[in-house]
């Protein structure tokens, strides 16, 4: 394949950039992203302007208000990630921690945690994803090669350059942090297949983009999952438990990948929960998707097809299916789930032990709300996505998700016998 030559220098400066940053201290590596946080702050204004642009773009195409909010900054939230850059400072670095031990012939085996190198970002309009991916890639000690969706353009351009500027002047090597602002998708296959440059991808954002990635790309892919994500209200739920779960599981912000998009409940409990949940729901607008049984229930609910079941809807849409008891919902979300995060609520323990068991997902809950999947929430500071393969990493990804190991070993002049 013949790439561009503009992104071959990305790469070359990527690579060389890599060789330096791996060998980067703990205190310089903070010190950069401190001055990042400030410089995010120093920059608001800027920063506004030009997701504006993005935001005015993105309504007249007629782009759904759910996907605006993503790509949508504020005073506040540029505040909420300049903040998440300082989390990332207080955590641990992972870079050089290991174990160590002897073999019987004398040898001295040393495992380290080092960078995967080269890491490229591929994602769609949410510019936070600009500043949490490069966070994340300068403290585990990997340069990163960004490329966000078309609608964040202008946004993206700004907060890239505004943190690799910050990054460079605290003396970090150049090219850390690149931007690729060319929109053709010729590029993004080409930078799928830059095997010299490259270490690895990881596509964030919806199905469409994560399956481009995976089918097309010739550098390894660590995999960030849709979020068909569901909860089953088993027959022994403590109702207002479940209401308040549920409520903040699909309306508390329905547009990512850890917002419920299905809703199963056992018959046993479906006459008397349904109404109740069925009520709250419509408080906040929710459009119900359900089974015959949930329609009969609820008169306002729209029959549900195939489709239903396996749509992330991304927005105030939830399907309702109604179950004869905890076997069932667990072959329902066997057939459809994204294996992203799942949750039962129920004051019966051997049923949540049973779910936690069997259920196959990056995250499993009892009595929480799904939303809770996300690095931060996990004490991870920012994410650099949820992987919901099971090799090299799964779940909310973090610093130590971001390194390999390499082996270390000492002799003293022992040889194969």
């Amino acid at each position: 394949m013949m790439f561009h030559q503009e992104l071959i220098e990305i790469g070359k400066k990527a690579k060389q950039a890599a060789r330096q940053l791996a060998f980067a201290s703990t205190e310089s590596k903070n010190k950069a992203l401190l001055a990042m946080a400030e410089a995010l702050l120093d920059s608001e204004q800027e920063i506004v302007q030009a997701n504006n642009l993005d935001v005015r773009a993105a309504e007249e195409k007629g782009i759904k208000k759910s996907l605006v909010n993503r790509l949508r900054l504020t005073s506040e939230s540029i505040s909420q990630i300049s903040q998440s850059l300082r989390e990332v400072v207080v955590l641990r670095d992972p870079v050089g921690e290991g174990e160590v031990w002897t073999r019987p012939n004398g040898l001295r085996i040393q495992q380290t945690r080092v960078p995967l190198g080269v890491v490229a970002m591929i994602y769609e309009a949410r510019p936070n994803v600009t500043v949490d991916a490069a966070a994340l890639c300068i403290k585990s000690g990997n340069v990163v090669i960004l490329r966000g969706g078309s609608e964040a353009l202008e946004s993206n351009k700004v907060l890239a350059r505004v943190i690799a500027k910050a990054a460079e002047e605290s003396g970090l090597p150049q090219g850390c942090i690149q931007l690729i602002t060319e929109t053709n998708r010729e590029w993004v296959q080409q930078l799928m297949r830059m095997n010299d440059y490259v270490d690895v991808i990881i596509p964030r954002g919806g199905a469409g983009l994560i399956q481009t990635v995976v089918k097309n790309a010739t550098v390894p892919v660590i995999e960030t999952g849709t979020g068909m994500c569901h909860a089953f209200v088993d027959r022994e739920a403590e109702y207002e438990k479940a209401i308040s779960i549920v409520i903040n599981a699909k309306t508390q912000n329905p547009g990512v990948c850890n917002a419920l998009e299905t809703l199963l409940v056992d018959e046993v409990i479906a006459q008397d929960f349904l109404p109740r949940i069925g009520e709250e729901l419509k408080k906040y607008h929710v459009e119900l998707k359900g089974c015959p049984k949930t329609c009969e229930i609820l008169p306002f609910a729209l029959p549900a097809t195939e489709e239903d079941w396996v749509a992330e809807h991304l927005d105030l849409v939830l399907s309702v299916k109604v179950v004869p008891h905890l076997d069932a919902a667990l072959d329902h979300i066997y057939q459809y789930s994204t294996k992203h995060s799942e949750t039962i609520i129920t004051e019966n323990y051997s049923r949540a032990q049973r779910f936690l068991r069997e259920i196959d997902a990056a995250v499993v809950y009892v009595n929480a709300s799904t939303r809770f999947t996300d690095g931060g929430r996990f004490g991870f500071g920012a994410e650099i996505g949820i992987s919901t393969q099971k090799l090299h990493a799964r779940g909310p990804m973090g610093l130590k998700e971001l390194t390999t190991v390499k082996y270390m070993v000492y002799g003293d002049g022992q040889i194969v016998k």
